[in-house]
């Protein structure tokens, strides 16, 4: 049996990914602080802004099952001009956007290896290539792009591909609403500036994610697919 991990799994983008892999038939295992919102997800309790918990789950995770896809999606904002970005923030979000990636494909990786085969997709985003006060968030977003073309040809001989999904603005997370509150004029406004002209929602991302997990997928690798409505070749202001 195929094993997923999600993280970040109870809600929002991290929710429908979670439905969307137990669909087609995948073992859930959802790695986040919040119940998941599908019952039939196995749920492992984590901070992944703490580093000790975050390995000890890594290792828990690693014995107990031969996990087979990583989906890395748990995220945090902290949305800051640039003169109130702290050292704290950067530090957060590095533990929280890479290391924990980071801590669960090592502890992954004796299982993939030993089937010849995985899938690890990181969740990063638009805000990767830019925006006003996304400091820490655009710097490790960008950074899970650079990571992940880089495990990307050290895994690829083993089976393993690691791609990226970088959604652009998706309605209904708790991410976004607490940035831009729902039915609003912000809200509408945004979807305006947006080319094709609404915002996106979680199930946009998921299929994406489940396009670069798929078995026939396994010549697609190192790649970031942007789920933005087209927001990625142009400019937004949130």
């Amino acid at each position: 049996m195929t094993v997923a991990i999600v993280t970040g799994g109870s809600t929002g983008i991290g929710a429908a990914i979670c439905t969307h892999l137990l669909d087609a038939g995948h073992h859930v295992v959802s790695l986040s602080r919040r119940e998941p919102a599908d019952p039939r997800c196995e749920h492992l309790e984590a901070d992944l802004l703490d580093p000790v918990a975050t390995a000890q789950a890594a290792q828990d995770l690693a014995a107990r099952h031969e996990i087979t896809h990583i989906v890395h999606n748990a995220g945090a904002i902290r949305a800051k001009a640039l003169a109130d970005v702290t050292d704290g923030d950067m530090i957060a979000l590095m533990q929280l956007h890479l290391n924990s990636a980071l801590t669960l494909t090592q502890a992954a990786l004796p299982a993939m290896r030993a089937a010849g085969f995985g899938r690890i997709v990181l969740i990063s985003s638009r805000a990767a290539l830019g925006l006003a006060t996304r400091t820490a968030y655009s710097a490790t977003k960008a950074g899970m792009i650079g990571m992940a073309r880089t495990w990307a040809l050290e895994l690829a001989p083993d089976g393993i591909t690691v791609n990226v999904v970088a959604p652009g603005p998706i309605r209904e997370t708790e991410m976004f609403h607490d940035v831009i509150p729902a039915d609003s004029a912000r809200e509408e406004a945004l979807a305006a500036a947006i080319p094709v002209k609404r915002l996106g929602v979680p199930d946009d991302v998921a299929r994406a994610v489940m396009f670069f997990v798929s078995p026939d997928s396994s010549f697609i690798t190192g790649q970031t697919l942007f789920v933005c409505g087209g927001a990625s070749i142009g400019s937004i202001t949130i």
